[in-house]
This record gives structure tokens, sequence and C-alpha cells, in this order.
């Protein structure tokens, strides 16, 4: 966090990406083309300055009180309390009012514009004014040596009595709004990018920032940010030691289970039984009063439900007593930032201790991101400095035939990877389970015997009268 005084934008998570805010008594300019929120974050800016007791000032050249009143209460934003100066075009702005300004003639041709904002400013000593937009300048003088002095004769004008000035700018090519991102202290960019939308802060005087693209969206809450997410920000101190998932012979093929903190991966075909070995851990995990989430992106939380309590997990009794939250996951309803934001959110509040998903396949078709082991990989990382115990579920294409860990080379994100398989054995299609890879320890190098059943999960035997295991159509030695 910034040790430099700052002022919150009265959105969070822009707070988060801005370091803690906004530094007080400086210019900011928001571009983005029409639709993209612009005037939204200055709405919030106005608002939070009424719940900080500051006297805020909105200017607008383009909409007038009544209409900008009708649009904030669809966003549950509330600006009354703030002073409103209405400079629409269709507005006489000269009639009452004497040529007199502050601003020099040669600065601009006409200064008419600038004695109510002066008036304004003078009766109402704001801390925080909104200006919607810079392109007045544009529309006010046509000469752009005259524009450019006009639009700095402003920003300097009201820093200069104490404000903090929000602005916002369509993206142009227009000299003003090119020219704009020079004389100004901090720039956002909003922009619609693939499906989501996106924010990006290019330039901030005297802060640092994150930096990249933050998703964000708009609805009845208003605007919400979802920061991009830095895994290295983040950490909790725990302690490394095996978990146990409650089945003897799966800890000893796992040399006593899976250690706290780390990212498992567990590979197979559908149907093998890859969510119900998970939600084993899971099981004993709130047995130790420790709390769980799945984030399910392919089956809904009535189908994992009831598969588990049909082999003895009392899964909805952990749901009951709040051990394990089911978060079913329709495709694109969440960009990465958004859905890493929700598992921080619970991580980070209801100290989950265990974090599923179900699956790797379909986390990328639900955030439809280009990058999405990138996204993952930052997010497992995430998990692992807070101490999280991670499982990532893989589906692999072939039933049997040669054992592959992913179709999609995760492999590297795992500390430990687990294989489920089908066998053609005697005529009939069993099952298998073994370890490919634990980082931390040692493990057994034996395939097991591996079998779901009304009463749960069973691991059997070593598999050591066979050879061709891992081919998917053993034969006896």
């Amino acid at each position: 966090m910034s040790t430099v005084e700052k002022i919150s934008t009265g959105i969070s998570g822009l707070d988060e990406v801005l370091d803690g805010g906004l530094i007080p008594k400086q210019s900011y300019l928001i571009q983005g083309g029409p639709g993209t929120g612009k005037s939204t974050i200055g709405y919030h800016f106005l608002e939070q300055g009424v719940k900080d007791g500051e006297s805020s000032l909105y200017i607008s050249f383009g909409e007038s009180n009544e209409h900008v009143h009708v649009n904030t209460k669809k966003l549950g934003i509330n600006l009354k309390g703030v002073h409103f100066l209405d400079l629409n075009p269709e507005t006489d702005i000269t009639k009452d009012f004497d040529a007199y300004s502050v601003f020099s003639s040669a600065e601009v041709e006409s200064s008419s514009i600038f004695e109510p904002i002066v008036k304004a400013v003078e009766k109402h000593q704001p801390k925080r004014v909104f200006l919607d937009s810079i392109t007045m300048f544009q529309f006010l003088n046509q000469d752009p040596f005259q524009t450019r002095n006009m639009a700095l004769a402003f920003i300097k004008y009201i820093c200069s009595n104490g404000a903090t000035l929000v602005m916002t700018s369509e993206l142009s090519e227009k000299s003003t709004e090119k020219e704009a991102t020079f004389w100004v202290d901090g720039i956002m960019n909003l922009v619609f990018a693939d499906s989501w939308r996106k924010l990006n802060v290019v330039k901030y005087r005297g802060s640092d920032f994150r930096n990249g693209n933050h998703a964000f969206k708009i609805n009845s809450s208003g605007f919400i940010v979802f920061p991009a997410l830095s895994p290295n920000k983040y950490s909790r101190n725990f302690i490394t030691e095996p978990v146990s998932s409650g089945i003897k012979e799966l800890d000893t093929l796992l040399n006593g289970g899976i250690e706290q903190g780390t990212t498992s991966l567990v590979t197979g075909p559908s149907g093998v039984g890859k969510t119900n070995l998970c939600v084993q851990f899971l099981k004993e995990a709130a047995n130790r009063g420790e709390r769980s989430a799945i984030y399910t992106f392919e089956e809904s939380k009535e189908v994992i439900v009831k598969r588990s309590e049909s082999i003895n997990v009392p899964i909805q009794g952990m749901l009951d007593k709040g051990f394990l939250k089911i978060e079913s996951i329709e495709p694109l309803s969440y960009s990465p930032d958004e859905f890493s934001k929700m598992v921080r959110t619970d991580v980070e509040e209801n100290g989950t201790k265990f974090v599923m998903l179900d699956s790797i396949g379909g986390y990328g078709m639900a955030v439809k991101e280009e990058n999405t082991l990138e996204r993952l990989h930052s997010l497992t990382v995430y998990l692992q400095n807070m101490g999280v115990t991670t499982f990532l579920l893989n589906e692999t294409k072939s039933i049997t035939g040669t054992l592959e860990a992913t179709n999609i080379h995760a492999s590297y994100l795992a500390d430990n990877i687990i294989f489920l398989r089908y066998l053609e054995m005697e005529g009939e299609l069993q099952k298998a389970i073994g370890v490919l890879k634990k980082r931390l320890s040692d493990f057994e190098k034996s395939i097991r015997k591996f079998d779901i059943t009304k009463d749960g999960i069973h691991v059997g035997d070593k598999l050591t009268g066979f050879k061709g295991i891992l081919s998917g159509a053993p034969e006896a030695r």
C-alpha cells in the first residue's frame, strides 16, 4: 500500500488497482468509447466525497441534473448532497452573468463559460470536482492553441483551489483529447475486449499502480473492478504437513497424504472417479473443522451432492454446517479476474483451506481467455502462498491406451499428479490409481486397484502380477 495520502474513488477494486486511491489535488482523465462506464466512475467518486463529508461538484456539459439522478438511481448510486452545475449547450450560460473571469483574455477568447464555474467553486469550496467531459473545451473554441490554454487554465484553477479533479474523454483522434493525456496526473482507459470490459491505468504521477488489464462490470451495484491477480502480493504463514484422505491405502500411496498448501492435478478419463476422489479429501477436512470450496464448471451442485451421498459421503451435512461451498459456474459468466476475486474472497474472508476446480477444461471455457494456463497459474500460486490445498481436475480424452497426464500441457501447474484410469482385465472394465509426481516427498511407485462403491472409495492392493498397466490393457506376467 502506498504511503502517499490518498482518497477513495468509491470503488474498492479500483482503489486496489490505484494502490490505495487518488492523490488529492491532482487531475485524472478517464478515457473510453461510448457506454464504457466513464461517467459511472465519476458518480462513485462524487458519492464517496459526500460519504466522507466533503463538498463535491459535478460539472456537466451533456446531461441535465434530472437525467443524471435517474441514471444513478438505477446503479444504486446516491448523489444527494452533490452540487450540480449544468453547462449544457442548450442552457444560456451567459444569462445574468457579466463578462468576468479569473482567467485572462490572453488564455481564452470568451471567458463567459468560466464565470459559473468560478462562482460554483467559490460558493461550495469543493474537495472533489467531476467534469463530464473535457470535450467541452473543443466545442467552445476551435483554435487548438486557445483550446489548450483554456483546458490547462481550468485544470490548474480547480486543483490550486484544493480540489481533486476527475474528467472524462472519448477515445478520439481529436487533438484536444490526445493532448489532454499530457496535462493530467493520471489516466485510465476503459475498453471492450473480447467478452469482457477492461480497465487499464496508463499513467499515475507520484504513485505506483497495478499494470495490465483489469476486468470490470456495471450492474445494479454500479461500477465493479476485479483487479488482475498478482499472486506474490499475498501470503500467509502455515505449516506444510501432510493432510490425510481418510483412506489408509491412499495415504500409503501418497506417503502420508497431500501436503498442505500444494496443488494436486487429478487426471483421468470421464467417469473414472476424479471428483469423488477429491471430495474424499474435503470430507476429511470437514471432520477436522476445516472449510472447503468446490467450483464446478461442468456439473451442477445437485449432481455432485446426489453422487456423493450415494457413496456414503455426507456432503449435504458438510454444506449445512458451513464446511463446504459448491459454486456452479456458467460458461462465459465470469472473467478470469472476477473468478479470481471470488476465490480470493472465499479464502480471505471465509477461511477456506481447500479449493477444488472441476475442471481445467471447464475453467478455460467459462472464462473464455486465450492465456488460460497463465491465468490458472497465477491463481494456483496465490492459493499456495495462502496455504490453501488445491485440486485441479483434468479430463483426458482416451479411455484406455497410452497414459497422458493432461491434454493441454498443464502438468507444470501441479506439485502432485494423481492419475486414475480404466483397465481392461478379464473381459471387465476396472479402475486403477497411481502417482506420477510428488514434489515435497517420496511416494509409492506402485499402481493400485481403485473402486467406488455404495460404501465409499476403496483403494486396493498393488497390481503386482501384471505388466502394461499404463497402456490400459495389462497382461499377466
